[in-house]
C-alpha cells in the first residue's frame, strides 16, 4: 500500500548554521559559468564528476607521487541510521568550505568540509511498498545551482533543497514508483535546467531524460530512449507493446558540452534483460550513447555499443569528453569504456567512430565490423530449456567495467578505467510479461575464472592499454586523476590506494574497514591544505597530508 506522502525531517543546528554563514561570507551564489569552469577553482567539486565534461581530473598538485605516502585520515564523518544496502555509492560536492553530501534511502548532510562536522541534516521519508527504489536504496549525489542543491529521489521525484539550511524549496515527482521506476543518480544541472534520469530498467518500464526548471520545477522536456510508434528507430523492435516496456534506463550521470550545448547521457539494457526472442531487432536505443540538444531535448545522433543486448550490458558509463588527435587529425571527442568490453572514442558532434577497441580479454566479441557493430564470437548462452551453453563464457552482467567513474589526464592523455575481468554463462527463460515487477528473463551462472579486476590506463587515440596494476578480486570502484600525476582507486576490500598516473606503481593505500564500491575519490582545497575524499561503508573519509 501507498503510505501518507513524502516528509521532510529537517534537523536544524544553529552552530552549523553560523559556520555555513561563516565559510560563504562573500561568496556568490554557484552560476551556470562557474559549472562550466568546473574544476578551475581547487576550492570546489561542483559536479558528480568535478566538472562537465566527466573526467575527473584535478589540476591539484600539492599531493604527489613523492609525498603522497604521507598521506593520512583528517576526519571521518559516519553517515549513522544510513541503512549499508550496497555501501556509500555519492560523491560529495565542496562549495567555500562546505561539502554536500548524500547518502543511502535518500539522507543528506552539509558538513564542514574541514572537520567534518555535520551542519544540517536532511532526510526524506519514503514509502514503505517501493519497487526498484526498494531494492536498490542508493543516491549517488546533489546538483547545484545558485543556493540550492537538487536530489534525485527513490519515489521517483525531484527535490530541491536550500544548501545553507536543507529545507526544501519544490518537490516534483517525474513518473509512478510504484511502475518500477525510481533515480539514483546525482542531476546534471545545466543553463537552468535540472537534467535526471531514471533508474529501473530492469522492470517493464519506458527509460526516459528529462530536464526540470531549477527555479519552480516545471518540467521543460522529456526524451525517451526508446521510441514511441513511428518514431525514428521504431523499427528495431517488433511492436508497440514491446516498446512501451523496452527499458533502457538512464540511471548514471551524463556529460555537456557547453560549446555545442549538447548533453551526451548512456542508456541501459532493454527489458526484458536476458531473452530477446520477444524483442527481435536491435532494440534503440538501449545500450546507447545519445547526443541532445540542452535546449529542446532533441536527439542529434546516436552510438549503439551493443545492438540487441541479451547480458544486461548497461552503457552508463560515464561519457568522457576532450579534444584528441586521432590518426593526425585533430577531433572533439567523447570517450567511453563500455560494459562490453570494448574502448570507444567518438567524434562528439556526430557520433563517428574513431576508435573502437578491447580493453578486456573478452571473448565476447574482440572487434568491429566497419558499421561499428560488435563481430560476436560466443555469446555465452545456454537456450530455453536446455541446460548446457553454445559457446564459450562471457563478461558477466556487471561486464568489462560499470558505472563506477573512470578518469582522463588530458595532459599524458591517458584514460584510466577499473576493469573487470569474468566469466559467465547466461541461462534464458520465456516468462510471461509481469505487472510492475522485476523482468530478467532467465539466471546468471558464474564461473570461477577469471575474476579479478585491474586499473588500466589506455591510450584514447589507439584504444592500446599502456600499463595495468592487478587490484584483486572484482570490484567496482571508480578512479580520479590529478594533474601532479597521482591516480587515486579502492577496492571491494576496502583497500583506498594512491597510483603512479605514468606507470601505474602503487605509491600509497590505507584500509578503510569496509568495501569501497561504486564511488570514486573527489579532491579539494580549503585553508591552503589539499583534502581527498571518499565514501567506504557508512563511513566518509577525508585525507590530507602529515606534516
Amino acid at each position: 500500500m501507498r503510505t501518507l506522502p513524502a516528509l521532510i525531517l529537517f534537523i536544524s543546528l544553529t552552530s552549523g548554521a553560523a559556520l555555513i554563514e561563516a565559510r560563504q561570507a562573500g561568496g556568490p551564489a554557484i552560476g551556470f559559468e562557474d559549472l562550466a569552469t568546473g574544476l578551475d577553482h581547487p576550492d570546489r567539486w561542483l559536479t558528480y564528476s568535478g566538472n562537465y565534461s566527466g573526467d575527473r581530473h584535478s589540476p591539484l598538485t600539492q599531493i604527489t607521487p613523492d609525498n603522497v605516502d604521507r598521506l593520512a585520515p583528517r576526519w571521518t564523518f559516519q553517515a549513522g541510521a544510513m541503512p549499508l544496502s550496497r555501501g556509500w555509492e555519492g560523491v560529495p560536492l565542496v562549495v567555500d568550505g562546505v561539502m554536500y553530501v548524500t547518502g543511502n534511502d535518500n539522507w543528506a548532510w552539509a558538513i564542514d568540509a574541514g572537520t567534518g562536522r555535520t551542519l544540517w541534516s536532511y532526510r526524506r521519508t519514503l514509502p514503505d511498498d517501493l519497487t526498484y527504489g526498494g531494492a536498490n536504496r542508493v543516491n549517488r549525489g546533489f546538483g547545484i545551482l545558485g543556493d540550492r542543491l537538487f536530489l534525485a529521489t527513490l519515489d521517483a521525484h525531484v527535490v530541491a533543497l536550500d544548501r545553507n539550511t536543507g529545507r526544501e524549496i519544490w518537490d516534483v515527482p517525474f513518473a509512478d514508483y510504484v511502475d518500477g521506476f525510481a533515480a539514483t543518480l546525482a542531476p546534471l544541472v545545466v543553463d537552468g535546467k535540472v537534467i535526471i534520469g531514471n533508474s529501473g530498467g530492469d522492470y517493464p518500464t519506458r527509460g526516459f531524460i528529462d530536464a526540470y526548471d531549477a527555479d519552480t520545477g516545471r518540467r521543460l522536456w522529456r526524451f525517451y530512449t526508446i521510441p514511441g510508434p513511428g518514431e525514428p528507430g521504431s523499427d528495431t523492435w517488433p511492436d508497440e507493446e514491446t516498446m512501451l516496456r523496452g527499458g533502457g534506463a538512464t540511471w548514471m550521470t551524463g556529460s555537456y558540452d557547453p560549446e555545442s550545448n549538447l548533453i551526451y547521457w548512456g542508456t541501459g539494457n532493454p527489458n526484458p534483460d536476458y531473452y530477446g526472442g520477444g524483442r527481435l531487432g536491435d532494440n534503440l536505443y538501449t545500450a546507447s550513447i545519445v547526443a541532445l540538444d540542452a535546449e529542446t531535448g532533441s536527439l542529434e545522433w546516436y552510438y549503439q555499443f551493443t545492438p540487441h543486448d541479451l547480458h544486461d550490458w548497461d552503457a552508463t558509463q560515464m561519457p568522457v569528453l576532450t579534444d584528441l588527435e586521432v590518426d593526425g587529425e585533430m577531433h572533439p571527442v567523447v570517450m567511453m569504456a563500455n560494459r562490453n568490453g570494448f574502448f570507444y572514442t567518438l567524434d562528439r558532434l556526430n557520433g563517428e567512430l574513431l576508435v573502437g577497441e578491447p580493453f578486456t580479454g573478452t571473448q565476447w566479441a574482440r572487434e568491429l565490423d566497419s558499421d561499428g557493430r560488435p563481430l560476436v564470437l560466443n555469446d555465452g548462452l545456454i537456450l530455453p530449456g536446455e541446460d548446457e551453453p553454445r559457446g564459450a563464457c562471457v563478461p558477466d552482467l556487471r561486464g568489462g567495467t560499470n558505472f563506477n567513474p573512470p578518469a582522463y589526464d588530458p595532459d599524458r592523455q591517458l584514460f584510466f578505467v577499473m576493469a573487470r575481468e569474468s566469466c559467465a554463462f547466461y541461462q534464458q527463460r520465456i516468462d510471461e510479461v509481469p505487472d510492475r515487477q522485476l523482468f530478467m528473463s532467465g539466471t546468471l551462472r558464474q564461473q570461477p575464472e577469471p575474476s579479478y579486476s585491474a586499473l588500466r590506463a589506455l591510450n584514447p587515440a589507439t584504444g592500446e592499454i599502456v600499463w595495468e596494476t592487478m587490484i584483486g578480486d572484482l570490484n567496482q570502484t571508480g578512479v580520479t586523476s590529478t594533474a601532479s600525476g597521482v591516480v587515486f582507486a579502492g577496492n571491494i576490500e576496502g583497500d583506498f590506494a594512491a597510483f603512479d598516473s605514468e606507470t601505474g606503481e602503487r605509491l600509497w593505500s590505507y584500509y578503510t574497514g569496509y568495501p569501497i564500491h561504486g564511488t570514486a575519490a573527489m579532491t579539494y582545497m580549503l585553508d591552503g591544505v589539499q583534502y581527498v575524499a571518499i565514501g567506504s561503508g557508512s563511513t566518509l573519509v577525508a585525507f590530507a597530508l602529515t606534516d
